[in-house]
This record gives C-alpha cells, sequence and structure tokens, in this order.
C-alpha cells in the first residue's frame, strides 16, 4: 500500500493503479452534491412570485416542489445501479448536462405546467448525478480521508439545504436582469458550465468490478411504491383530498409489499434486485436508514413551514425571510467541518449529543415565536437558529457515514441510492406532513399559534431520533 497525495483536501492510501479522488475532484464532486439539494429547497420562498407571475394556483404551485421530489427520489436507486454499471464519472456527467438543461427550461418556462414538467425533468437528472457523488467518494478514498471526505459531504448537504432558501431570497429579491423568480433556476446554468470543466480534468472513473443488470421490475415497483405514497401526501391538501389521493395511498401498502416480494425472490434465485435485501443484513445502514427518516422529516418540514409561516404571516421579504436562517447555516457548516474529530474522539455518541442540542435550539425558535409573534425575523430567531444548525451538524454527517460504512465499494452505487432515496422520500414527507399540519392549523389558530405546535411536533421527532440513536453502534467501521 502507497500513500497517493494530490491535495491537501483529500487524498487516499490506494494499490497503484487504482482510481484517486484528489482535491479538485472531490470538489467538483460536492459541487454536483449541492445543486440538487440547493434546488429542493431553494422554491420555497420564490413559490408566492411564481404564483402571481405564472397565474398558478396553489395546488399547481405544490407541484413545482412535488414534482421534482418525487421524480428525484423515485430514481435514485435506479441512478445509483446505472453508475455501478456504466461508470459513475460518466453518469456524474451526463447527469450534470441535464441538470443543466432542465434548469434553463425551468428558467424559461412560459407557463405553470411547463414549469411543473422541466421540474419533474430536472428531479430525473438530479437522480442521474447524486448518487455517483458519494459512490466515487466510497470507491476512491480510503482511511481517514474517506472520513474527511463524508465530514465534507454531510457538511456541504446541510448547509445546502439551508443555503438554497437564502440564496432564493436573495435572487428573487435581486431580480438580475427583470428575471426575477426565473434567477433561482438560471444560476444553475454557469455553475453546471463550470462543474463539468472540471469533472472532465478531475473525476476519476470508477465502476463495480462486477456489474449487475437493471431490475426492471423491480425499479418499476419501486417507482409505484413512492409515487403512490408521496404524491398524494404532497399534493392532497392543496387539492382538497379527492377521491383519487385515498385509493393512492390504500395502493402504498400492496405496492410496497409487492416490491419487497419480488426483490426477494430475485435474491433467492440468484439474480440481482434493485435493491439486495442483503444490504440490510449490515446492522449500520438498518439503523442509521431508520434514523435519517424522523430526522430529514422534521428539517424539510420545518425549512417549509418557517418559509411560509415568515412571509407570509410575519410578512418579511424573501431576503429577510432567507437570511433570518444564515445562523443556523452559519453553526452547520462550522460544526460539521469538526465532526470527523469529534467521531474519532467520542465515537456515535456525538449524534446523541446532537439530537439534544438540536432539540434546545427548536425549543428555543418556539419560545422565541410564542413571545415575539408577529415580529420575528433575524435577531429573534438567531439563539435558537444557530443551536439548532450545530446540533443538526452532528447529526447529519455521521449518519451518511455509519449507514455507508459496512458497504463493500462494489455496491457503493447501490447503496447510495438506498440512502439518498430514503433520505429524499423523507424530506418530501417532511413538506408534505407538517406542512400539511401547519397549513390546516393556520385558519383557526392563526400563523404564530400554529408554528409554535407544528415545532413541538417536530420536538417530538428530535426526541424519537436522539432514542434511537443509543442503539447505533458505537464505533464507526
Amino acid at each position: 500500500m502507497t500513500e497517493t497525495s494530490t491535495s491537501p483536501t483529500v487524498s487516499v492510501r490506494s494499490p497503484a493503479g487504482s482510481p484517486v479522488l484528489g482535491g479538485l475532484g472531490l470538489f467538483t464532486v460536492l459541487l454536483g452534491a449541492a445543486l440538487p439539494l440547493i434546488d429542493f429547497f431553494i422554491v420555497n420562498v420564490a413559490l408566492p412570485t411564481i404564483g402571481r407571475d405564472l397565474a398558478a394556483s396553489e395546488s399547481v404551485l405544490e407541484l413545482v416542489v412535488a414534482g421534482y421530489g418525487v421524480a428525484y427520489a423515485v430514481l435514485l436507486v435506479l441512478g445509483g445501479r446505472l453508475g455501478d454499471l456504466f461508470g459513475r464519472r460518466r453518469l456524474f456527467i451526463g447527469g450534470m448536462v441535464a441538470f443543466g438543461i432542465t434548469s434553463l427550461a425551468c428558467g424559461l418556462a412560459p407557463t405553470a405546467w411547463t414549469l411543473v414538467a422541466a421540474r419533474i425533468a430536472q428531479g430525473a437528472a438530479s437522480a442521474a448525478m447524486l448518487p455517483q457523488v458519494l459512490a466515487t467518494i466510497q470507491s476512491a478514498t480510503a482511511g481517514p480521508r474517506r472520513a474527511r471526505a463524508m465530514g465534507l459531504y454531510g457538511a456541504t448537504a446541510g448547509l445546502s439545504m439551508v443555503a438554497g432558501q437564502i440564496l432564493g431570497g436573495v435572487l428573487v429579491a435581486a431580480d438580475i436582469a427583470g428575471t426575477g423568480w426565473r434567477a433561482v433556476f438560471l444560476v444553475n446554468v454557469p455553475v453546471v458550465l463550470l462543474g463539468l470543466v472540471l469533472a472532465a480534468r478531475a473525476v476519476p472513473e470508477t465502476r463495480s468490478q462486477h456489474p449487475e443488470p437493471v431490475d426492471v421490475p423491480g425499479t418499476f415497483l419501486l417507482a409505484v411504491s413512492l409515487i403512490t405514497l408521496l404524491a398524494p401526501l404532497t399534493e392532497g391538501r392543496a387539492a382538497g383530498w379527492p377521491l383519487w389521493t385515498w385509493l393512492s395511498l390504500a395502493a402504498f401498502p400492496f405496492a410496497a409489499a409487492a416490491f419487497y416480494a419480488v426483490e426477494r425472490g430475485a435474491d433467492r434465485k440468484g439474480r440481482t434486485p434493485l435493491v439486495p435485501p442483503t444490504l440490510f443484513a449490515l446492522t449500520s445502514l438498518r439503523r442509521g436508514l431508520v434514523m435519517i427518516v424522523p430526522f430529514s422529516i422534521g428539517f424539510s418540514g420545518f425549512m417549509f413551514v418557517i418559509a411560509v409561516a415568515l412571509q407570509r404571516g410575519a410578512e418579511l421579504g424573501p431576503v429577510q425571510a432567507g437570511l433570518a436562517l444564515a445562523p443556523m447555516a452559519v453553526t452547520f457548516f462550522c460544526v460539521a467541518l469538526a465532526g470527523p474529530r469529534l467521531v474519532s474522539r467520542y465515537g456515535t455518541r456525538v449524534v446523541t449529543a446532537g439530537g439534544l442540542i438540536q432539540g434546545v435550539g427548536v425549543g428555543l425558535i418556539a419560545v422565541a415565536v410564542w413571545r415575539s409573534w408577529p415580529d420575528l425575523g433575524l435577531v429573534e430567531l438567531l439563539p435558537g437558529a444557530a443551536v439548532a444548525g450545530a446540533g443538526q451538524a452532528l447529526q447529519l454527517p455521521v449518519l451518511f457515514r455509519i449507514i455507508l460504512s459496512e458497504i463493500e465499494p462494489a455496491r457503493a452505487g447501490v447503496g447510495s441510492g438506498v440512502m439518498i432515496t430514503t433520505q429524499q422520500s423523507a424530506l418530501a414527507l417532511g413538506v408534505a406532513t407538517l406542512g400539511t399540519l401547519f397549513l390546516s392549523l393556520s385558519p383557526g389558530m392563526g400563523m404564530g399559534d400554529a408554528l409554535v405546535t407544528t415545532l413541538v411536533v417536530q420536538l417530538g421527532g428530535i426526541v424519537l431520533t436522539t432514542l434511537l440513536s443509543l442503539r447505533l453502534p458505537r464505533v464507526i467501521g
């Protein structure tokens, strides 16, 4: 074994001839990871402007968010498998090209329904690009360098989700060259061009040594399962809960059971299922996925609800609404960078500590809303947002490391796809469940009390994740 170092940012112990992800390559794949996550949240503060400009109803605006999220979640595992099969660098570059084209289509959309269609295509492009990021890190780094790269990935992921809303508010308010809300999509185009130049130079090609064919029945049934769950939950409230939403939810358990049966049957017959059931025999993956669901539901639900409350209730502009979360972004990024050192010293106990700290932060936000509503802004939210961001940073990056810690490089693509699909589905569920709760309570209780109630429900989820963290393995492999 020899040590190969290409940059102080990241290097890797690797046998001669093995692909190595250097500092510039790591920056490039992290840039690719940031784009889809930013775009999931960037539209939250732009929706009111989009609705006015395109004369879009609330249900259509919900589809602007849900169309992206559902397409993204449904195709992630397939994207990971295709990267294992055809090469992760190739899929990363192809997905980035498609993301740039669909972002341009979103920015130029003449009607609301054209925007919905472009957002669905953008979600599909994201699903091709994002699984390659973690799979490349898993395959082209090792040891402490991999731990550092995973820490940076976690920091990038969390920061992107918060920064998306901040950036969205700034771009809408700036109205660059009269583009208004369109800038939140058009800004992706030059970033994608930069990413393509860097990817061609610095991202190594990796793929599974034993590529596995695409599981068509499994892919179809996974898509049906996720669509029957996510589509009615994200669209139901705005559409008035028509009959199709209830029929779809009723079909979900049957679709999920059929998916599991097909995957288990394929595994027993020696075929290659889309999601190998043997993956879930890994304790670290199984327990990490169980934890990431309530964490992501709370995270995305909070981001959506606070954006609506600050703009519609507190009557803040998009910039002020976005910047109110800046303390959360700053503390998340700083604490996440220190995460690998903390994990080396204290193990996964940092996840439990993070849950407790996040709970304190959300509690402080709830108290600030109760005392100050509707005079709510950066100053009032600063203590709670800063503390909550620090707590989140001690959980999310470490959970990523735990989930992927026992997956061999040959299955890095499918393992990454399963993890990101779980996270993305939970993000969509958070918007649907906590968002629906908040918007349903607001007419009767008022937005202030509805926001406090929603934050208390989120606290329940934080308690659950904290308790679940006690079952995590103490040391990450």
